[in-house]
């Protein structure tokens, strides 16, 4: 059976399913039909499928060219997928309330392949999640629905996905592709498959170590920009300015180079959960990786009380202030709200009585109001303060003076991202404020 396989991959013969159609699954579509392989995109949501298929990608990932020159057959009928020999899930990997991993998409995936497993030879996992969910959850579930042997009648794979949003820089073509699989055979085969769409690949020693190697990726960004908010606040109380401080720090050759900031999105708030709970299920206390999110998940509340505490200086009540947020997005430059820290800064303020009203390029005023609790921004209002939370492209062409007429005489800039000089808005008249 592998033998075959490897013949039809390296021949462009076998027809991929991607499995779940966001920020991971389109672009490894799109890829795969590039390559030359017959693709078909599967995603449970008929909106999304109907955006794509009139060309329309909201993610911007993709642009209206690349979807017309595809032929990719884009689905949310499972039954299309049936005649597919080798199957892709890139479905999201959540916590829930609890910052619990939360399987459910995984495995309702897993299910939908093991009732269309027809012509299945190889699945393969990208999602992240902690070793060994691949061939317990995954191949275990295809394997009781399909009514196929694993090994015998099909293999499998994981290969993480390294997807950074908004990233024209670092995309699937140009970053090195970690592969793994069910044995030497297999890894060797999705090596041959990745690199029709990926110029480095890497094969891994086995799935847990794949699986292993991803999850850790992001727990350790995570964990080095947590030492950075900790000691930002630290030094906050010893008046000493944190970008003083790294500009100095950073002249050390091995120094690692880390900023404050809220830690929100899809994958690096989210990533460490799945190791907590891995660690706990064997009754390891993961204390490194658990202070870590603590500590980032506080920043939000410590934006909030150094702005609090400016405006209570001004003789400013915040209960008769008002603010715009600049931003919501948990990122600059892409149209995504997942785990947006901007979002806890904006309900922490409105709970001492702020009045709240934000702007962002890639999020319509009915979705900011709807999503967040805020109003539409009215750029003729005057307002106590500005927070620029989000480092838009659009926003890098705003000049002191624009937040002067939009502030009061003693309005507070806050500036997250460190996108303007603090003399030059300190000379219009304002008070900044950064981390």
């Amino acid at each position: 059976m592998i033998d075959e396989l490897a013949k039809r991959v390296d021949e462009k013969k076998s027809k991929i399913a991607i499995v779940g159609l966001g920020y991971v699954g389109l672009p490894l579509a799109l890829g795969f039909s590039k390559a030359g392989f017959p693709v078909v995109g599967f995603d449970i949501n008929e909106k999304r499928v109907g955006e794509l298929k009139k060309g329309i990608d909201k993610t911007l990932e993709a642009d209206r060219g690349e979807l017309a020159d595809s032929k990719i057959m884009f689905t949310n009928d499972e039954k299309d997928i049936s005649d597919c020999e080798v199957y892709i899930i890139t479905v999201p990997t959540p916590v829930d309330e609890h910052n619990v991993p939360d399987l459910g998409a995984v495995r309702a995936a897993s299910e939908m392949l093991g009732r269309n497993f027809g012509n299945g030879k190889l699945v393969v996992l990208e999602s992240t999640v902690y070793p060994g969910v691949t061939e317990e959850v995954v191949v275990g579930t295809v394997e009781k629905l399909s009514g196929k042997e694993y090994r015998k009648d099909f293999v499998a794979g994981y290969s993480p996905e390294r997807v950074n949003p908004g990233d024209k820089e670092h995309t699937l073509k140009t970053v090195t592709k970690v592969v793994s699989g069910t044995d030497r055979k297999t890894a060797e085969v999705m090596k041959s498959l990745y690199s029709s769409v990926s110029d480095s690949i890497f094969i891994a020693k086995s799935i847990k170590v794949g699986e292993a190697a991803k999850v850790i990726e992001n727990t350790q960004r995570d964990i080095n920009i947590a030492l950075i908010n900790e000691l930002t606040v630290l030094f906050n109380r010893m008046d000493i300015p944190i970008y003083d401080v790294l500009e100095a720090a950073e002249t050390k050759w091995n120094f690692l180079r880390f900023k404050p900031g809220l830690v929100g999105g899809h994958c690096i708030p989210v990533d460490p959960y799945y190791l907590v709970y891995k660690a706990k299920q064997l009754g390891f206390d993961p204390r490194i990786i658990a202070a870590g999110r603590k500590v980032n998940n506080e920043m939000a509340s410590y934006m909030v009380s150094k702005l609090l505490k400016e405006l209570n200086k001004k003789g400013t009540d915040p209960k008769n202030a008002s603010g715009v947020a600049f931003g919501l997005t948990f990122k600059e430059n892409v149209p995504d709200l997942r785990n947006s820290l901007v979002k806890d800064v904006v309900r922490e303020l409105k709970g001492h009585g702020v009045k709240m009203c934000a702007v962002d390029p890639f999020i319509s005023a009915e979705d900011a109001k709807r999503m967040f609790g805020v109003e539409a921004f009215d750029e003729n209002a005057k307002y106590d303060f500005a927070i620029v939370a989000v480092a838009h492209k659009q926003f890098h062409g705003l000049k002191p003076g624009y937040f002067s007429k939009l502030l009061k005489e003693v309005g507070i800039l806050f500036d997250v991202k460190r996108m303007f000089k603090e003399k030059d808005i300190s000379d219009a008249g304002l008070t900044y404020l950064t981390l």
